[in-house]
Order: C-alpha cells, then structure tokens, then sequence
C-alpha cells in the first residue's frame, strides 16, 4: 500500500505540543516532507535549540506514524529550531529576545546563573549574545577569561562606529569591564551609567541573535529602569538564596519587574547556593542557607520556579578560571544549568505565542 502525505501529516495531528495546546500540523511545525516507498523523512521545527520536549516530541511523531499509518515505516525526523520573537518587536529587530538576569541583592551568584545559561544556550545552537551590565561590579570579563581584553570597532557605510563583542565559546560578548580598568572604580552618576548601558546595545554590531542575556546589577536603580523603558525585553529570570535576607531583596527586584511603568514577564524564580553536597558523600544535601526560600518567592508572586543550583566548588573554580562549569556536559551541574535553561527557553517561546494585547 503506497503512503501519502495527506495520510502522515493527518496521523501528525494527533501529536499536541503541550505548551501551545495544539497540534504540529496546525502548528506548522512539520516541513520538508518526503515519501518513498515505506521510506519517511521530514524536519520537526521547534520554537527554540534549548525545548526540553525535543525527545518527547519526536517519539510522539514515531509512535503516530507507526500506529496510524504502517508499522513498518521507516521514519527519519531532522530536528530543527526557529527561535520565535514577540510579534510587535521592532526596535533591535536582529536580536529575537532579551532576557534579563536580576535580584534585588549582590552577592547570590547572579553573574555565575548568567553566563551559564548563555553557554548553555549557545551550546544548544541558539545564537546567544552577553551583557554584563553591571557598571560597578563587572564579572564577566572574569568568568570569560578575558580580563584586560578590548573589543574591536568597525565602521559602517554611514559613517557609525560600531563596537564588535568579543566572541568566546560561541558568545559574543560585552562588558563595561572591558573599557575600564579593573583595579579602579568607575565613580559614574546615574546618568552617565545609563549612556554607557545604552551603547552596549545600541552602537554594538551583535548581528543576529536569538537570545540576548543582560546580566543586571544588584538592585533596582537607574540600569534596571533605563534598560526595561528603552528596549523590548522578553522577559525576566530572578536569582536568590534560600536564605530570609536575601529573600526580602529579591522581593523587591521581582515586584519591580511587575509594576505597571514597566510591566516585564517574570520567566520564573532560580534558586543559587540551594544546598551544600560535599564530594565524598555525593548522596548527601547539607541545607545551610535555608530550604525552599526561592520555590516559596515563586508561589508567593505566581511565577516559574526554574529550579536549584547547589554549592559546589567546581562552579566557583570555572568562573576564577574562566571556565564556566556549563562548559563541562559531564557534570551534574551542566546538567541543571541546562534544565534550567530549557525551561526558560519554554517560557520565552510561550510569552511570544500569545497575542500582542495579552
């Protein structure tokens, strides 16, 4: 019995991706699809490289096809992605989303989530640029292994110099660290600050990219306002400890992102530093901050929780050397780092499937 197309893609319709609530042929996330004889090929096209339903989806398609249409198909799926951007985005248009990393408090390994969930991305495929928008503290060009390096420019045909990110472990990057020295301070009032922040991302050459993390500094001042009133952002992840201070800071830096002048989605709650394993007892968790504070943050304002990163001396070790512990896929820390981003990535694609007046 000869197969036809209208037969697979009426099986595929029976296969729902369970965020958008519909199925993959409406969803018009079935292409290139080819029939020979028993033979099956076409291209699963999902909405973001990081979705953590990849497998799940893919075997769904193989189980339809096998039930509804031949048992003995021989069905070969390409996966791809097509990072989706919020449909009104006009401003930064090259660049699809930009997640903020923020907490209302210094010192919770904000930095340390940031640029592992950019490795994570990028390793996932996705084109993933880096601002580390911290004026006063900057840690990326520490995390990166770039301290004392010094983007290039290049102009264009109109005459504007543009600087060019630095490129490392498939991140282009920027940092006001990268223009400062860092053994002085950088005495800048508010305004001065939010010039600088501004250029980062408006006199930068970042060329294409599908997500573009903002490392934020502590608090809720003059760069958190200046950034959420002049671009479009996608949304916001929040970083705390487990710990009641730090809970009571990042209170506040989550209920910012909810005021009605600025009004960003809140992708949802990580809690950092969650629990102390040591090496020789791996099976064991050492609460010594507190327990479940961020999962608690979360219900309380009816957003995400991402997940838990605990405290482990490999991930202070790589941000030192430069080496952020994403990078290592055998670690249990990667591992997390990429659920957590994956989940985000869910999210983002989600807030975008919505209606612009939602």
């Amino acid at each position: 019995m000869e197969i036809s197309s209208e037969q697979v893609l009426a099986a595929l319709r029976n296969v729902e991706d369970p965020d958008f609530k519909k199925d993959l042929v409406t969803l018009n996330m079935i292409k290139e699809l080819t029939i020979v004889d028993k033979k099956i090929s076409f291209t699963l096209e999902l909405t973001t490289p990081a979705c953590p339903m990849k497998d799940m989806l893919k075997n769904a398609c193989l189980n339809a096809i096998k039930y509804f249409v031949a048992q003995d198909a021989e069905i070969h799926i390409n996966i791809t992605s097509r990072v989706t951007k919020p449909t009104d985005t006009t401003q930064l248009a090259a660049i699809k989303n930009i997640i903020l990393v923020s907490s209302g408090k210094g010192g919770v390994g904000k930095s340390t989530v940031a640029s592992n969930l950019a490795v994570t991305l990028a390793a996932d495929g996705a084109k993933v640029g880096l601002i580390d928008a911290d004026i006063y503290g900057p840690s990326v060009p520490t995390m990166f292994g770039l301290v004392g390096a010094k983007p290039s420019a290049r102009e264009t045909s109109e005459g504007k110099t543009l600087i060019l990110p630095i490129e490392k472990y498939g991140i282009k990057l920027l940092s006001l660290g990268f223009f400062a020295d860092p053994d002085q301070p950088v005495p800048w009032r508010g305004p001065m600050a939010s010039n600088a922040i501004k250029q980062l991302f408006n006199d930068a050459d970042w060329g294409e990219l599908d997500y573009l993390i903002v490392d934020l500094p502590p608090g809720t001042g003059d760069i958190h306002i200046t950034i959420t009133q002049s671009f479009p952002i996608a949304g916001a992840v929040i970083v705390t400890t487990p710990q009641q201070v730090a809970l009571a800071d990042t209170r506040k830096g989550l209920a910012m992102f909810k005021m009605p002048s600025i009004n960003i989605p809140v992708l949802g709650v990580i809690e950092n530093m969650a629990y102390f394993t040591p090496e020789e007892l791996p099976d064991n968790r050492y609460y010594i901050f507190g327990r479940d504070g961020g999962k608690a943050l979360a219900t309380a304002f009816g957003v995400p929780f991402l997940g838990e990163i605990p405290i482990v001396q490999g991930i202070t070790e790589g941000g030192d050397n430069g080496t952020p512990i994403a990078l290592d896929k055998e670690s249990k820390m990667a591992a997390a780092f990429a659920e957590i981003a994956g989940k985000i990535a869910q999210q983002v694609s989600i807030n975008n499937a919505q209606p612009a007046n939602c």
